[in-house]
């Protein structure tokens, strides 16, 4: 059954003189509160009638209790809606009349109040119904929706209010007659004598009171929209400086004065840090007062911050809002450093990126009063820790390519250093060989003098590729890692005497330079691989004397440096590197003059593999230089070798040098050097 008919456009039929108005719902709120105080307010003796007539059952649900108080104070209360759940027709507190949905009621609002001493209807429409798709949306919340209407206390008009929505009523539940009869009867047949006007204060306290929360509401929504326009202004700056800048410290610098500023905190810390770290040292900090003591350039406490250890076991904010009063937390580790820099209220976020943490932001209040932490602060500072995440993540990146580029860089310099050593350290000898062999080939005839200068040069040159290919292939073997150590405690005088009897063997002793050595014997032993460092000796004696004159001088000496190493110098009268190159002569095939035009012999890779091996056996190798004619100075260290209290100390010794002298890098040239 559906009444299609609205029960204002019928009040209006019968009272031409009605002029409908537009309330919205918090009036309309407002107003049925106010109607129902003033039955509330009244004795029970008077037993008015009251009509309410809800659009949903929902609706209903928020007002049940007040109409049982209601139906407390007369048997004449009438609450209709459209059912959706358990609203039925029912005579247990009060009379309910569940109508359907498509009556026209379902769009409208009523309630109607009549005593024998005072009356007043509430008749309206909703103007907009929304849509089927949004039936579901919780309206009784929309606070924006309007009706169409009358509100009155004029009595006739009330009663033609009333006596239509008891017509519905009987309609859905005809069982009602005698008792509406009754109500029609008593209160709406005839105008009791002694009526008084309704009293107007209820309207006018129930209005007020939702005038100031309507205003409290106002209130809190600008604080909300302002705080987040403050948050949106705060992550757009930090936003900013990262587009500006990949700098973490640029970033940092940015996010801590941007976040003290909105924060108000008493001071604001941003640091980077790992879960594993003991301590940090601050560098990003930001105060609201001058005389806050700062904490820049403060080594910060990790490992033994119960609160840092929080953070890192849950990856959560951490508050404290009194750490004089904090049980939640054992503050007793950091107690002191708490008095010292006064931090009453405490809080820690963690910067994350992917469960990773990359840094904490740290706000302090340092008042005599606490500070209550408030979730839009905490919200703040997290949405501030994500930005920062991902710029700390981004710059990482972008470091991480840099090094890359470089990488590639240094790979295509080498690509490019392998074509033309190739082309011309391989294509030559190879001539020259292939030269010598077709002229003693095509010549039989050839004189006996002849021939031998034409074998020795072809020699030559098979030892310079052999030498050459040699070098690749120890480099490569010490980069890839696969060169196994066999460290051992050796004299270093003795290894300096192979590498020496090394460069003498391969090379003419009339056309070095003078070498001196200065290394005493007492000195302690080294922990090293013979082989290997005899290597790199060599390789750096070679060195100094190719690019040295023969009337220059080369020395050698070797010290203790720094009580756990023996620092060994080669310096030579030679002609020198530019400053900006003492890094630069350790890479692979660098030659000074360029390798298609260079002076001396070689292939640039001595001194690559010679950083290789002292990096391997645990020391360190650099060069000095004044500059160009100036002479030169390589320095390297070695470990000493830890002597055992429990055993005697035996001097290994070194086997003749001639075994070493000439040979390739091969296993069974170790036999010589233990």
């Amino acid at each position: 059954m559906s009444i299609p008919t609205s029960v204002l456009e019928e009040l209006l039929q019968n009272s031409p003189s009605l002029r409908p108005q537009i309330y919205f719902k918090s009036s309309l709120t407002a107003l049925s509160h106010a109607m129902e105080d003033l039955v509330l307010a009244g004795s029970a003796s008077s037993q008015p009638l009251v009509i309410a007539s809800f659009q949903r059952e929902r609706f209903y649900r928020q007002e049940a209790h007040r109409y049982e108080r209601v139906a407390a104070l007369s048997p004449q209360v009438y609450v209709l809606a459209a059912p959706e759940t358990s609203f039925s027709n029912d005579s247990k507190q009060y009379e309910t009349i569940a109508f359907e949905p498509t009556d026209q009621l379902s769009h409208e609002w009523h309630l109607v109040v009549i005593s024998d001493q005072y009356s007043a209807c509430l008749i309206c429409r909703e103007r907009q119904v929304l849509s089927p798709e949004m039936s579901d949306e919780p309206l009784h919340m929309d606070q924006t929706r309007r009706f169409e209407g009358v509100w009155t206390f004029d009595r006739q008009v009330s009663c033609q209010a009333a006596d239509i929505l008891l017509n519905r009523i009987q309609v859905y539940r005809p069982e009602l007659k005698a008792k509406i009869q009754k109500a029609r009867a008593k209160l709406i047949a005839e105008v009791p004598s002694g009526v008084r006007e309704v009293d107007p204060d209820p309207f006018a306290q129930r209005l007020i009171t939702y005038l100031q929360a309507g205003q409290y509401k106002l209130l809190k929504a600008y604080r909300s929209i302002s705080a987040q326009e403050r948050k949106e202004r705060l992550v757009n700056s930090i936003t900013a400086a990262i587009r500006r800048s990949l700098d973490p410290n640029e970033i940092f610098k940015v996010a801590v004065k941007e976040l003290g500023q909105a924060s108000q905190a008493c001071r604001c810390l941003i640091y980077r840090c790992k879960a594993t770290d003991a301590t940090t040292t601050i560098i990003h900090e930001s105060l609201s007062d001058p005389a806050i003591q700062s904490l820049v350039g403060q080594t910060w406490l990790l490992q033994d911050n119960p609160l840092f250890q929080a953070v890192v076991k849950t990856l959560d904010p951490v508050s404290i809002v009194d750490t004089q009063h904090e049980t939640q937390h054992n503050l007793e580790p950091i107690q002191a450093l708490v008095d010292r820099w006064r931090i009453r209220s405490w809080l820690i976020v963690p910067v994350l990126y992917q469960g990773r943490l990359l840094g904490v932001v740290e706000l302090h209040h340092c008042q005599a009063a606490p500070h209550a932490w408030s979730e839009h602060e905490i919200d703040l500072v997290e949405a501030i820790a994500t930005q920062l995440g991902v710029a700390l993540i981004q710059a990482e990146s972008y470091a991480n390519l840099e090094d890359l580029n470089q990488q590639l860089e240094a790979l295509e310099r080498t690509r490019s250093n392998l074509i033309a050593i190739t082309g011309h350290e391989l294509r030559t000898p190879l001539s020259t060989i292939q030269v010598c062999l077709e002229s003693l080939a095509s010549e039989p005839d050839m004189p006996l003098e002849m021939r031998q200068v034409m074998l020795s040069t072809a020699l030559t040159d098979a030892e310079r590729m052999r030498s050459l290919v040699q070098d690749f292939l120890t480099l490569s073997r010490l980069e890839s890692g696969r060169v196994q150590w066999h460290l051992e405690p050796l004299a270093l005088d003795e290894c300096v005497d192979l590498a020496l009897s090394s460069i003498r063997t391969r090379q003419d002793s009339n056309g070095i330079p003078r070498i001196e050595t200065h290394v005493p014997l007492e000195l302690p032993l080294v922990r090293a691989d013979g082989e290997w460092l005899v290597e790199a000796l060599s390789k750096l004696l070679d060195n100094a004397c190719k690019f040295t004159e023969p009337e220059g001088r080369v020395v050698i000496e070797a010290k203790p440096n720094g009580g756990k190493m023996l620092e060994v110098t080669i310096a030579d009268t030679g002609r020198g590197i530019e400053p900006n190159r003492l890094e630069a002569v350790f890479d692979r095939f660098y030659q000074e003059e360029g390798a298609l035009r260079r002076t001396a012999g070689g292939t640039g890779l001595g001194l690559a593999i010679c950083r290789q091996i002292v990096l391997g056996l645990g020391g360190q190798i650099w060069a000095e230089s004044a500059g160009r004619d100036q002479g030169s100075r390589f320095h390297l260290t070695i470990p000493i070798a830890q002597s055992d209290s429990s055993e005697p100390e035996a001097t290994p010794k070194l086997s003749s040098p001639s075994r070493v002298a000439g040979k390739s890098r091969r296993s069974s040239s170790r036999a010589t050097l233990r």
